[in-house]
């Protein structure tokens, strides 16, 4: 019964607003001690629970200590997606009571495949990995340790294992679409391919788009953003080709950000000359004159879907192992024009 039970079933009761109910409910401000009183006898009858209660007792909580595992290349001031990605996984640690435990993992750490002390002091119960790291050092926490792991933001690709990623491959695909739309067809990417699973599938979203409009794409307006092995933006790498496309896809806003900067530096001005599209949506304030559009990342759905996983996993409960995708949507800014 408790599910089926709204704010608007407790309003309609009492005679109030439904934002009067939520206030009273959460104890905030605005609403009479006997008014609130009422509204709460009212809920406890009808079943109500706050959501954050019901989604506790959907996944049969207990309090948990876990792990969350970044390297530190993705924690550079270019980078700070994934530190708000991490921001968003500790929130809803403290919904459900669990506890959070951060380590960097430095690019020593997995060249020497040293364990990280979360795990090898036997710290925490669940590991949530945010961000690629390499194929020896994954393989070697797989080996060493049992405990659970996610993996946000990449996939292992192998059997038994959970990962959240976004909808990188689809994103890209509409957000190239929406620029064959605008009439442009000279359409550059800019990622290097490969240094992530997340610039991957968007390079091939980008190619899938064009093929689909019998564009070819052309291997010179393929640009590099960051070496391979690293996934480290480059500054130097980062050129505009000799013969210049009408738009380019970046493979990330703070990426859009230093392009545009490098188009206005080259003299074209953005939109007007040169149309650019990011993804994630998400970028420092003030780092670019313009809004840029882009594929916007779901980080809150992403990290509630990673902390339900890792809970169940602790909790020993029957999951079944895969890959979840979870879905964004197209923001139009300022830096598109028609062609």
């Amino acid at each position: 019964m408790s599910k089926a039970v709204k704010l608007s079933d407790i309003a309609n009761i009492v005679g109030v607003s439904i934002v009067t109910v939520s206030k009273a409910l959460s104890d905030q401000k605005g609403v009479s001690e006997e008014l609130r009183t009422k509204i709460k006898a009212v809920a406890s009858e009808l079943g109500y629970k706050q959501p954050s209660v019901a989604r506790k007792e959907s996944i049969r909580y207990h309090s948990h200590r876990f792990g969350v595992l970044i390297a530190d290349s993705y924690l550079d001031k270019y980078q700070s997606f994934y530190w708000n990605l991490y921001q968003e996984v500790s929130t809803y640690a403290m919904d459900y009571e669990c506890f959070a435990m951060l380590e960097v993992v430095s690019g020593e750490m997995e060249q020497t495949l040293e364990m990280p002390k979360l795990l090898r002091e036997h710290l925490v119960e669940g590991i949530i990995i945010i961000g690629k790291l390499s194929r020896e050092f994954l393989d070697y926490l797989r080996k060493g340790c049992n405990v659970p792991i996610v993996y946000l933001d990449f996939m292992d690709g192998r059997a038994n294992s959970d990962a959240v990623i976004s909808d990188s491959y689809y994103g890209a695909y509409h957000l190239t679409n929406y620029l064959i739309s605008k009439g442009h067809r000279d359409i550059a990417f800019v990622g290097t391919i490969l240094a992530t699973p997340s610039i991957t599938d968007r390079y091939y979203g980008y190619v899938k788009a064009l093929l689909q409009k019998g564009i070819q794409p052309r291997p010179e307006w393929q640009i590099d953003d960051r070496h391979p092995e690293s996934g480290i933006f480059a500054d130097e790498l980062l050129k505009l080709p000799e013969k210049m496309p009408t738009a380019f896809f970046c493979n990330c806003d703070i990426l859009a950000a230093k392009l545009i900067h490098l188009l206005n530096d080259n003299g074209y001005r953005v939109p007007e000359d040169v149309s650019v599209v990011g993804f994630d949506n998400y970028v420092h304030p003030g780092i670019c004159n313009i809004g840029i559009t882009t594929y916007a990342v779901e980080q809150k759905d992403m990290a509630e879907q990673a902390m339900n996983i890792l809970i169940k996993r602790m909790n020993h409960e029957t999951c079944q192992y895969g890959t979840r995708i979870v879905e964004g949507h197209l923001i139009r800014k300022e830096s598109v024009a028609p062609r």
